[in-house]
């Protein structure tokens, strides 16, 4: 991996939005629309966490090769923040979706609370660059419990974002590198080249879900574009496939 100055990251200020779920990332992710909607108010010095459970590897054997393999548990991720804006909405966030709004205008807090589900986007700006995480699906509840622990400071409500997966998406949340410009269209050649102009080589095959081929039909034998990887991929007419068009 090459040093890349471009793509160190040093967050000066951020912004938190929900929308309902399924809602696509924003084209321009420094003016997001509607539906996209902030949440609120949030802290200064407990910017931004991502812990996770699971994960476990286990060492898989035989006879003859004691570790032949290594198996990993599905792991589950949780996304922390903390909201500073007690109204309706935020102590929704915070309390329960359900949590219903009662005559005097109070918010009771259920006994069965559901967690609120939408997309979720996190977006951290660091002079020009910018750097966000996107789920498509995620639930947000309560991650800790409330505490005001003095007169001087703000106080807060410790939210968890948890990404999960939308319908037939392999994956649950999405970030944007640093430091390059994301390929989104890649056209035959030999290699093929990607575009826009000077956007960063996918990495894997994996990685090509998001680009779109041109031509849209199979394309030619020996046509392919080249990988970050080292590995080849073209299109078959349907979908991205390893190697070169034969």
């Amino acid at each position: 991996m090459a040093l890349n100055d471009n793509a160190t990251l040093v967050v000066g200020s951020g912004n938190y939005l929900t929308a309902p779920v399924g809602t696509p990332m924003p084209d321009d992710l420094l003016v997001p629309t509607s539906p996209w909607q902030t949440v609120g108010h949030t802290s200064l010095e407990d910017v931004f966490g991502i812990t996770s459970d699971g994960g476990e590897a286990t060492t898989i054997g035989t006879l003859q090769n004691k570790s032949l393999r290594t198996k990993y548990s599905a792991r589950t991720e949780t996304m922390t923040l903390t909201l500073q804006q007690f109204d309706l909405a935020g102590l929704k966030l915070y309390f329960g979706a359900n949590a219903p709004v009662l005559p005097d205008g109070s918010v009771g807090v259920p006994a069965e609370p559901v967690p609120t589900q939408s997309a979720f986007l996190a977006i951290f700006i660091d002079g020009e660059n910018h750097f966000a995480i996107y789920a498509p699906k995620a639930e947000i509840y309560r991650n800790d419990d409330m505490a005001i622990a003095d007169t001087e400071s703000l106080a807060g409500l410790p939210l968890g974002v948890k990404p999960m997966t939308l319908g037939n998406n392999s994956w649950t949340y999405a970030v944007t590198p640093l430091g390059g410009i994301v390929a989104t269209g890649a056209t035959a050649g030999t290699p093929g080249s990607f575009t826009p102009t000077g956007a960063v080589v996918p990495a894997s095959l994996d990685d090509l879900a998001a680009v779109t081929a041109t031509p849209t039909s199979a394309w030619t034998t020996g046509k392919y574009v080249a990988l970050g990887d080292g590995s080849n991929a073209f299109w078959s007419g349907t979908a991205w496939t390893a190697g070169k068009a034969a």
